[in-house]
């Protein structure tokens, strides 16, 4: 190198090898490709999803450890990496799915996801039908010949439905279909659906699985190798992959997501308890309250119940609208998973984009409120959500 002039030393810098040790956490590889000696490598290379690095759309070194570790938490056999949740949510959905297919969800979804089936619907002639998410007679009811997919949520956003995991996806494996489950508001630390039968899971990782609120970001975990190189595939010409950064921060905040879920949990169950008898609340939907519609399956199915619910305020979207400029600890944003407590209005903000027919399918209303309880000292938030109550 010392023998090149100074422009050409510039750009091909020195980079050192390491040997006896290693670093304690993951290094953040921010490169966008890989170098080969050998051309028949880089070739074999670009074609499989298991062979040396070639290019960060495909995967980076940094990428592949945050796919590892989720997918050793969910029990699956491999894991993509995407740039957010919806992106690993279309490489399901488009990845597997073709003009003419039917899918098969459950009624409350995601607002995002209930958005994005829409268009499946108006772009691409696939045909959906939405059954209840605990009702395996009635998924199996709904199957036709052309079903190839059911989409399942494990605690659905923001009424927390919890699914029948266990009986619906033995009728989906039963009849030959692909099992698609969101475990996002869940985590590994409170379901593993493919214990229960799924074929594939998926996270938005900018919620609880990064927890800290500064990562955009999405994963789906596979139980086979062979739907995971046929979603390879698929999500490296689609291009919705992960930054490496991003990944690192997420590597970090799963390190203690264990304790972080405790905590959203205790808050969680605190504050739904006495929400539940404050007079301006007319109905709580936490999982975790006998009232909740859930409740038995749910006590069945997880150990604890989750950090996100919601209530419906007695006075409609008039209170709900003061109840959130009343607000002072909590903060009124977007996402949720993070240490801060969050709050918003469902209808016009993560389902804005469903008709009035379909937010009363899920359960929402004009005064209905979604908090995602953060880890801040619940007698906090309990005095700040009173007073915002009250106020």
């Amino acid at each position: 190198m010392s023998e090149l002039h100074p422009e050409t030393r510039a750009v091909h810098l020195p980079q050192p090898s390491i040997e006896g040790s290693r670093p304690i956490t993951m290094p953040i590889y921010q490169t966008s490709g890989f170098v080969f000696d050998d051309p028949e490598v880089m070739a074999d290379a670009m074609g499989r999803p298991d062979g040396p690095f070639v290019y960060g759309r495909y995967t980076n070194p940094t990428v592949r450890s945050l796919e590892l570790a989720v997918s050793g938490l969910e029990g699956g056999v491999a894991a993509l990496a995407t740039g957010s949740g919806m992106g690993a949510i279309n490489t399901i959905l488009l990845g597997l799915l073709k003009p003419g297919d039917h899918l098969i969800a459950q009624k409350a979804l995601y607002g995002g996801t209930a958005a994005m089936i829409n268009e499946l619907v108006a772009r691409f002639g696939i045909e959906v039908t939405h059954v209840p998410e605990d009702d395996p007679d009635a998924l199996r009811a709904a199957v036709r010949p052309e079903t190839k997919l059911v989409y399942l949520e494990t605690i659905a956003n923001p009424i927390a439905q919890v699914a029948d995991l266990p009986g619906m996806c033995a009728v989906a494996r039963e009849l030959g279909l692909v099992s698609v489950v969101d475990n996002t508001f869940a985590t590994p630390m409170l379901c593993r659906p493919l214990e229960h039968g799924a074929d594939i899971v998926v996270h938005s990782t900018t919620k609880y699985l990064s927890g800290h609120t500064d990562v955009v970001g999405g994963i789906a975990v596979f139980a086979s190798d062979e739907l995971y190189k046929k979603a390879w595939h698929f999500a490296i010409e689609l291009g919705a992959s992960a930054d490496p950064f991003a990944a690192w921060l997420t590597l970090r905040g799963i390190q203690t997501l264990a304790l972080r879920m405790e905590r959203h949990c205790s808050n969680a169950r605190l504050l739904a308890t006495r929400l539940a008898e404050h007079p301006a609340v007319a109905a709580v939907h936490w999982p975790g309250l006998p009232s909740h519609p859930s409740y038995e399956l749910a006590a069945k199915l997880l150990p604890d119940f989750g950090g996100v619910f919601s209530f419906d305020l007695v006075g409609g979207r008039a209170a709900g609208e003061k109840f959130m400029s009343s607000i002072r600890l909590a903060l009124l944003a977007p996402s949720l998973g993070g240490v801060e407590t969050l709050v918003l209005h469902p209808a016009t903000t993560s389902h804005r984009a469903l008709s009035a027919d379909e937010l009363a399918r899920h359960g929402i209303g004009e005064g209905t409120v979604r908090i995602a309880v953060g880890i801040e000292h619940p007698e906090d938030l309990w005095a700040d959500i009173s007073q915002a109550l009250t106020e």
